[in-house]
Formats: structure tokens, C-alpha cells, sequence
């Protein structure tokens, strides 16, 4: 029997340290890599990425824009690293935002959700902004494969305040009610469900929103973005061993030297496990 997302999430963090590194290879990362901003230079950014990364990392993100731009041949390539990851023992959120109704959602899930589907990942990136009941297909399916998915709730962009933070006619905010779902998904569940939300380290003070879900948090904005490991304390509270720190530049700047990908990976997993610690 196939172990749960948050099963695998769990004893991943456990064993190679709470950290998930975007791979983010967009135009001026790849330039400052020397890199062409084709499929070649997608290529040696990728395959640099999975070599330095790949057997020690816990989670990787890899943002599917930035390899759909190039077409089939760029989807070719996250094809590829997605299953090399997850053949080194790495888990692969693919960050899509997949967000729709119906048959649609569905085929958004089918894409990466199935378990013969050659883009199939640990677990997905979704929008619920046409109510979470809309994603009620890729939830279906998650369970039934294994893998989770990672809901926006309260993303440090600040933009999103006015959807996250609008209020309802209960009293509650939509990033709340969010929050609330994703609890409801994992009652029960042990070590962790595999619910997740997309929580921003950035945000300062969350203590009016109930990050207990019993399930991950996804949290963008370590690194190049302003936060740092020793924020998530403040930031998560008691639900901080849940984080799932994503760090994309900070780590990336690094390359293509291999071995400073690694020591900066290293470096981050050691703050982060520290920071969780206390």
C-alpha cells in the first residue's frame, strides 16, 4: 500500500532536514548562471540542479511556468527531473496553481495527480478562489494515489490580501476558511495529513489564523524574499513542525558550482531545523 504524502513528508523532513528548494529557472537566473535562455541552457540548469541536490534535499518546487514557456521540449525536461527527484528520494511539489471546475479540475489532476502520468508529483500546488468544493476532484484523487496538494491560503504577495483576507458574511476571512477545509481533510491523520496550505514566512504575525491543520505548510519567502529561518517560530507558532520552508534563490544563486548548491542547502536545512527546534 502506497504511504500517505504526509506519511512520506514527514519522514523526509525527519531525515534530510525541513527544507524544499524551488528550482526556478527563469531568464535572469539562467543568465547569471552564463546560462542561454533556451532549452540547452534549461537543460544544464535543471540536470546541475539534480545532481548537486537531488539525494539530499527532502522536497523540491519546481515552478512549471518557467519550463512551459519552451513548449513540449520544456516540458520534456521537467518530465525528466521530476522523475529523477522522486527516484532519488526526493518529494516533488510541482508549483502549477491549477485552479478550475468540473472535468477541467480534473484533467488538471489527472495531468499530476495519476500515477502513470509522466508529470506525476507528490503532491500539486492549487488555487481555490472558485470555492474550495472546485478542487474536490484533485482532493479525490490525491488520496486515492498518494500524493497531497498544497492549497493557497495566505500568500505573502500582497496583492492576495484582498481575496485571503476579505470577510464573510460569518465573520470569517476566505484565508481562514481555507485553513478550516484543509483541517477538516486531515482529522485524524497521523504523523501529518497531506492537505497542505500555502502560508507565507513573510507575513509576520499569523496568530488570528489557526495554522493547526494538522497537515503541511508550504512557506515561500526564506531567503532572497526577506525572511529568514529564525522568523518561522514567530511567524508558524505551535504549527512550525509542520513548515515546509521553500527556499529558491537563496539556494540557487549558488550555482553552477555544484558543490556550493550543496553546502548552501545544507546550510539552510541545518538554520531551519534549529530555527524548529527552539
Amino acid at each position: 500500500m502506497t504511504l500517505s504524502f504526509g506519511t512520506r513528508l514527514r519522514t523526509a523532513m525527519d531525515e534530510r532536514g525541513p527544507l524544499c528548494v524551488g528550482i526556478d529557472p527563469h531568464a535572469a537566473l539562467l543568465d547569471s548562471w552564463g546560462l542561454t535562455d533556451d532549452i540547452a541552457g534549461l537543460e544544464r540548469f535543471t540536470f546541475t540542479v539534480v545532481e548537486a541536490l537531488a539525494e539530499t534535499v527532502a522536497v523540491f518546487k519546481p515552478q512549471s511556468a518557467f519550463f512551459e514557456r519552451f513548449g513540449s521540449r520544456g516540458i520534456a525536461v521537467l518530465e525528466r527531473a521530476t522523475a529523477d527527484l522522486r527516484a532519488a528520494g526526493g518529494l516533488v511539489v510541482m508549483d502549477a496553481k491549477r485552479g478550475d471546475i468540473g472535468s477541467t479540475m480534473a484533467a488538471y489532476a489527472e495531468t499530476f495527480l495519476r500515477k502513470d502520468s509522466p508529470l506525476f508529483s507528490d503532491a500539486l500546488t492549487v488555487s481555490p478562489y472558485l470555492g474550495y468544493g472546485a478542487l474536490k476532484p484533485a482532493v479525490d484523487l490525491a488520496r486515492e494515489s498518494g500524493a497531497g496538494l498544497f492549497v493557497l491560503a495566505l500568500t505573502s504577495n500582497p496583492e492576495g490580501a484582498e481575496v485571503q483576507r476579505a470577510v464573510r458574511e460569518d465573520g470569517r476571512t476566505i484565508g481562514a476558511t481555507m485553513l478550516a477545509h484543509l483541517a477538516e481533510e486531515n482529522a485524524g491523520e497521523t504523523p501529518m495529513g497531506s492537505f497542505g496550505a500555502v502560508v507565507g514566512a513573510t507575513l509576520g504575525d499569523l496568530s488570528s489564523f489557526d495554522l493547526d491543520i494538522n497537515g503541511p505548510l508550504l512557506a515561500p519567502g526564506i531567503g532572497a524574499q526577506g525572511a529568514t529561518p529564525a522568523d518561522l517560530p514567530a511567524v508558524f507558532g505551535a504549527a512550525v513542525r509542520n513548515v515546509v520552508p521553500n527556499v529558491s534563490r537563496g539556494v540557487l544563486r549558488n550555482g553552477p558550482d555544484v558543490a556550493a548548491l550543496r553546502d548552501s542547502a545544507h546550510r539552510y536545512a541545518d538554520e531551519i531545523r534549529a530555527a524548529v527546534a527552539g
